[in-house]
This record gives C-alpha cells, sequence and structure tokens, in this order.
C-alpha cells in the first residue's frame, strides 16, 4: 500500500542516486552557499551538465536556489534534508521489524563470500 510521501521520497532518492549530485550536495554541506560555476569548477563536467544536476535536486526539494543577475545561487534545504533523514530511519527502522533484524538467507550469504582459493595442503 502506497503511503502519501512514498512518491516524493521516492523522487528525493532517485536523486540522489547518481555520484555528481552526491558530491554537489556535499560541496554545498560543506560551503553552505555555492555559484553555479564554483560548483562547475569542483567537476570534470560542463556547466550544463551541473545546472542540469542542479535542477534535479532542486525539483526533488533538496536544494534551493536562487538567481541573482547573472549568477545563480546554491545551497540545501536543511529541512528537507533533515526530513528525508527522518524518513529513511523510519522506514528502516519498519523494515527491520517485520520480522527481526534484515538477514539474508545462508546460501546468499555465502555466495557473496570471496573465493578462499585452494586449500593448502602439507
Amino acid at each position: 500500500m502506497l503511503k502519501h510521501d512514498d512518491c516524493r521520497r521516492a523522487d528525493q532518492l532517485r536523486a540522489l542516486a547518481h555520484p555528481t549530485r552526491l558530491a554537489i550536495l556535499r560541496a554545498l554541506a560543506k560551503r553552505g552557499t555555492c555559484l553555479c560555476g564554483e560548483l562547475v569548477e569542483l567537476t570534470p563536467l560542463a556547466q550544463s551538465t551541473v545546472s542540469q544536476h542542479l535542477k534535479v535536486l532542486k525539483e526533488a526539494g533538496l536544494v534551493r536556489g536562487r538567481i541573482d543577475g547573472p549568477r545563480s545561487c546554491y545551497g540545501l534545504d536543511p529541512d528537507a534534508i533533515a526530513d528525508l533523514a527522518a524518513a529513511l530511519a523510519d522506514l528502516f527502522a519498519e523494515l527491520g521489524a517485520a520480522d527481526g533484524p534484515l538477514s539474508l538467507p545462508a546460501a546468499a550469504t555465502a555466495a557473496n563470500q570471496p573465493d578462499p582459493g585452494p586449500a593448502l595442503t602439507d
């Protein structure tokens, strides 16, 4: 059953699902606010690509932007970040409470273990 905020949360998570957008969020968290050009300097990407990533983050409500003449200044929306963090904590608690702690079947965990290689013999 879909909860009221599930669609919004899914959009926010999709916005987080790109390494460049995560880097942008980290830069904004560290610096407070940044001009788009400053963010471009932190990446190997073109200004238009960084702007597109900022647009996705803004549409997801994680970033606020303000146009100041020819410059665009961006910063995190701290309320949205805190709200998403709380929602994810609640979700993971809910998922873990379903049947106790989340665990994988023994066969799945064995499949994820590195191959020990050939057995040593004397």
